[in-house]
C-alpha cells in the first residue's frame, strides 16, 4: 500500500492506496512542531479507525512545503518503516516540465496538482487551490507547466482585516441571504465570499485569454468549497486533486 501525503502551511492532507483505490484519507491541521514519534501516534490513530496498521504499506509518498514537518515524516518513515520516503522535489521529481525563469521557485504540491489536472482533464488547464495562498497554475496543451499567479489566501486575508480593526470579529465562511449585507455578519460574509469568487473570476478570465481562450479549470484546496459556488470560471472541484497527482508520480517511477 501507498501513503500520500500533502503537507501546506496551514493543513495536511493524507491519503492511503490499495493500488489505485483510495481507501482512506484525511485533512488535518499542520504542526511544524511535531517529532516523527508524534507523527507516528498520530498517523497510526488514523489508520486504525480504518481497519489499517502501518505494516500494510511499503511506500510513502510526501509532497512538503515545510521543510520542519518534512523531516519529521522522514524520521517517522525511517523508523517506523525502515525506508526512505519518496519526497517531490527532493529525491524524486514531478516528471513534469517546467517553464518558468526559476523552475525550483515552484512548490512541488502545485507541480503534483499540474500533473493530476492533466492526467484527468488534459491541457490546456488551469488549477485554482484555495490554501494558504491561493494560487493559479497553468498547463499546456502537452503538459509543460507554463507558470502561475499567487494571491493572499483567504484565511491570511480575513485575518489581517479582523486584526486590524477592533469592532470586526471573526464570522463563518457561508453565503449570505443578499449580496446588500442588512448587518455586520452578513456584510462580511458577502465582501469575503463574492469579493474572492471575483478574485478568481478575474485572474482565470484573464489567464485564459494568454493561452488562446480555452482551458479547463479545476478547483481544490481546503478552502475551495466555500467559494467555487460562487465561480462563474470553475469546471471542476476536486478537494484531493493533490493526493491524485501524488499517487501518479509514484505510479510512474
Amino acid at each position: 500500500m501507498l501513503l500520500a501525503i500533502d503537507v501546506g502551511n496551514t493543513q495536511t492532507v493524507i491519503g492511503a492506496y490499495r493500488e489505485s483505490e483510495l481507501v482512506g484519507h484525511w485533512r488535518v491541521s499542520t504542526d511544524a512542531n511535531k517529532t516523527g514519534d508524534e507523527l507516528a501516534l498520530y498517523y497510526q490513530g488514523f489508520l486504525v479507525l480504518k481497519g489499517m496498521s502501518f505494516a500494510e504499506f511499503d511506500a510513502v509518498i510526501i509532497s512538503s512545503v515545510v521543510p520542519s514537518a518534512t523531516l519529521a515524516l522522514e524520521e517517522m518513515t525511517r523508523d517506523y518503516w525502515d525506508f526512505q520516503p519518496l519526497i517531490v522535489g527532493q529525491n524524486i521529481e514531478a516528471g513534469i516540465k517546467v517553464l518558468m525563469d526559476n523552475p525550483s521557485e515552484v512548490g512541488p504540491d502545485r507541480l503534483v496538482n499540474a500533473v493530476a489536472a492533466f492526467e484527468r482533464f488534459g491541457g490546456p488547464s488551469l488549477v485554482v487551490d484555495f490554501g494558504t495562498a491561493t494560487t493559479f497554475d497553468a498547463i499546456s496543451v502537452k503538459g509543460d507547466y507554463l507558470g502561475g499567479v499567487i494571491a493572499p489566501g483567504i484565511e491570511i486575508s480575513t485575518r489581517a482585516l479582523f486584526n486590524a480593526a477592533a469592532r470586526l470579529s471573526r464570522v463563518d465562511l457561508h453565503r449570505p441571504p443578499d449580496v446588500i449585507g442588512k448587518n455586520t455578519v452578513s456584510s462580511l460574509q458577502s465582501g469575503i465570499i463574492y469579493g474572492f469568487a471575483g478574485q478568481v473570476d478575474r485572474i482565470v478570465g484573464l489567464m485564459k485569454d494568454e493561452l488562446g481562450g480555452e482551458a479547463t479549470v479545476i478547483a481544490t484546496g481546503g478552502l475551495a468549497e466555500v467559494i467555487v459556488s460562487e465561480c462563474q470560471t470553475i469546471q471542476a472541484h476536486d478537494p484531493l486533486l493533490t493526493l491524485h497527482g501524488l499517487r501518479l508520480i509514484y505510479e510512474k517511477i
